[in-house]
């Protein structure tokens, strides 16, 4: 079981750069451009991914 986002020591640091592409392609399958953000922390990032994941059934 993975362990939440919010609880990450690293939650707060930037994403990773595989975050930020894998976030990137997820939002473009999705025609979601508003999910990206080049900001985003490593934990908003992987809810964010989740969310894609989910709607996109993969």
């Amino acid at each position: 079981m993975s362990k939440d986002p919010d609880e990450w020591t690293t939650g707060d640091e930037p994403m990773t750069p595989s975050q930020a592409s894998y976030l990137k392609t997820l939002c473009e399958q999705a025609g979601d451009d508003r999910s990206y953000a080049e900001d985003l922390s490593k934990a908003e990032a992987s809810k964010r991914i989740d969310a894609l994941r989910t709607e996109l059934k993969l």
